[in-house]
């Protein structure tokens, strides 16, 4: 991401906000000469409404793909290739979504909602306008977004079924759970959030999909790992598609009683899951379909799908571990596991424990052991970014927030901002959260805890983005560390395991009974390259951080880039927190609905 870029304020744009600007009247004016140069594809009409340092970033609608043009060169060779390809049509402004919005005393911008159709598609737009010097407004941010396809409606509301069903349902769903009248369209592996959101998505589309959950019951990831734990991130943000959370609800969800509502989701919702199911193999198909699924279950043996389509839905790395390679492991006469085996701290009772690692995992643990009375160290190799839940997640999720929009809005609006401007934003976002939590810092680092602020400065959003880790959203074990209840380790390398312990290359040791690795996962391609024939294995493209337009790589797309890798066409990426996997779980069963009857077009390269 280009490092000149910068936010449009009014003193970079030299302009100011008239105290009687007509909101309605500007975001009308700019919009119908919007709507009529997109429709009769005058791209230098379009041009001209866009401020040289524009964003436009799109979601399947104009590219099948995702992507982020930033600059007026790059939006015009995309709409120059794209345009052409589509028919546009009913551009229609909501006018209930459009205000003039003040992030900070110095931004200010006119966010506007609008809605249009493709050759094939209903979509949905954001715009931005900031204030030029000469009086005009121009667009700082435009965002285009697939919504549903032509032909296809979501089978839900009025399109439900009407039909009653005396006495029947139960068999006709576990005929239906069994595959015994109809095989799947789609195979998911994984059964967590991600797997269901998915599942969910592609049967209000109609297309029949199998969950495969190697677990005894759908949530036990959560209910073994973390059991002690809640969510960090708000219940406004973190609910599913179609059934939200009751209005009574948690504002941070402990981990038990989500693993509950995703079981009571897949029952609701009629999802078809195998539990205590394994998927042995993903090989090219040979039955006139793209790929054959075998599955294995203890109970009932192994059966094979040929299906189009397999989603991986495994979590952040799979779930698979990276411990470092650290020398005399084999001597150490104690216990040493991945913070993904991590079950209840009871189990290391009266044992001193050490976990490697300062960020989200490595906090959880530690608190969970310092909370039931186990004697814990925590080692710091590096720096951690610290953010409380009480100061930060109001000022970054302020939209989602109690009394904020819908959460359809919300999504749109979170969805509407690239990750290289929202680095802009989160750059001040950041100082104002580390200015309300400088007791907290100021205490950490009395202790000898190091922190930073993130990639210059802009907080945990790039590290989420680009390697998944680096940060603590803090709900209260940065407390315990400042009290000393965990124990802090940061002065230097580890050197090698001992037989008793840990030996550092200062000289020092710590002793331990029990050694928790929270040090990240291993590349999420891992588990795609165990299940994949080997000669497909260095076609997969990168899963998870981020392109050189801002984009995460893979991730609710196929694998292979469709275009280039054909072989691995079908292969799909769905992964993320709960609020990515509500949004985006629609991206990847439209995606797949599209390929099956016919009208995907070319993803833009």
């Amino acid at each position: 991401m280009a490092n000149q870029l910068a936010l449009p304020t009014l003193d970079n744009l030299r302009s100011s906000i008239p105290p009687d600007v007509n909101v309605q009247a500007i975001a009308s004016q700019w919009f119908l000469t919007f709507a009529e140069a997109m429709q009769s594809k005058n791209i230098t009409a379009v041009i001209d409404l866009l401020v040289d340092d524009v964003f436009w970033r799109d979601m399947l609608s104009l590219t099948w793909d995702f992507h982020t043009f930033q600059s007026i060169p790059s939006v015009k060779t995309f709409l120059t290739d794209q345009l052409p390809l589509f028919t546009l049509s009913s551009f229609k402004l909501r006018e209930d979504l459009v205000e003039l919005q003040r992030p900070y005393p110095d931004i200010a911008w006119i966010q506007a909602f609008f809605d249009f159709e493709t050759t094939v598609g209903i979509a949905s737009g954001v715009f931005r306008l900031v204030p030029l010097a000469d009086g005009s407004w121009k667009a700082h941010t435009v965002f285009t977004n697939l919504e549903n396809l032509k032909g296809f409606p979501e089978q839900n509301g009025p399109r439900r079924d009407y039909q009653p069903n005396h006495g029947k349902w139960a068999v006709k769903r576990a005929r239906e759970i069994e595959c015994i009248d109809e095989e799947p369209n789609v195979v998911v592996i994984g059964g967590g959030q991600s797997g269901l959101d998915v599942a969910a998505r592609l049967k209000m589309l109609g297309m029949k999909t199998l969950v495969v959950e190697r677990n005894e019951r759908i949530g036990d990831n959560w209910r073994k790992r973390y059991a002690a734990l809640c969510l960090h991130d708000p219940v406004w943000y973190d609910h599913m598609p179609y059934i939200p959370f009751p209005t009574s609800w948690p504002v941070y969800t402990p981990a038990l009683k989500l693993a509950d509502w995703l079981e009571s989701y897949a029952h609701s919702m009629e999802l078809d899951v195998w539990t205590s199911a394994t998927v042995m193999s993903v090989i090219p198909g040979t039955k006139g379909k793209k790929w054959s699924v075998t599955v294995q279950r203890p109970d009932k043996g192994e059966r094979t799908f040929e299906v189009n389509h397999v989603v991986f839905s495994l979590g952040f790395g799979s779930g698979m571990g990276r411990i470092p390679d650290i020398p005399g492991q084999d001597n150490f006469k104690g216990q040493i596991l991945h913070s993904s085996h991590h079950n209840l701290a009871t189990d290391h009772a009266g044992k001193k424990v050490v976990v490697v690692g300062a960020c989200t995992s490595a906090h959880d643990i530690c608190a969970d052991y310092v909370e039931n009375g186990v004697d814990v160290t925590m080692v710091q190799r590096s720096p951690s970014y610290i953010m409380s839940t009480k100061e930060g997640m109001p000022r970054l999720m302020a939209i989602f927030w109690e009394g904020g929009p819908p959460t359809d809005v919300a999504d749109r609006v979170n969805a509407s901002y690239p990750n290289s401007l929202l680095k802009l934003i989160h750059q001040r976002v950041t100082k104002d959260i580390a200015d309300a939590d400088k007791e907290i810092l100021d205490g950490l680092r009395k202790r000898g805890f190091k922190t930073t602020l993130g990639d210059d400065d802009s907080g945990f959003l790039l590290m989420a983005w680009n390697k998944g880790g680096g940060y603590y959203l803090d709900v209260g074990a940065s407390q315990m560390i400042i009290d000393g209840k965990i124990k802090l380790k940061s002065d230097g390398p580890i050197s090698r395991f001992t037989q008793t312990g840990l030996l550092f290359e200062d000289g020092s040791t710590l002793d331990a009974d029990v050694v928790v690795f929270a040090t990240g996962y291993a590349d999420a391609r891992h588990a795609y390259r165990a299940l994949l024939p080997e000669s497909l294995h260095d076609k997969l493209y990168p899963i998870w951080g981020l392109d050189k337009e801002g984009e995460l790589n893979s991730v609710w797309r196929e694998v292979g880039g469709r275009s280039k890798n054909a072989e691995l066409n079908g292969i799909w990426c769905m992964m993320g927190n709960l609020a990515l996997c509500r949004f985006h779980s629609k991206h990847i069963a439209l995606q797949i609905k599209s390929y099956e009857e016919g009208i995907f077009g070319i993803r833009y390269q």
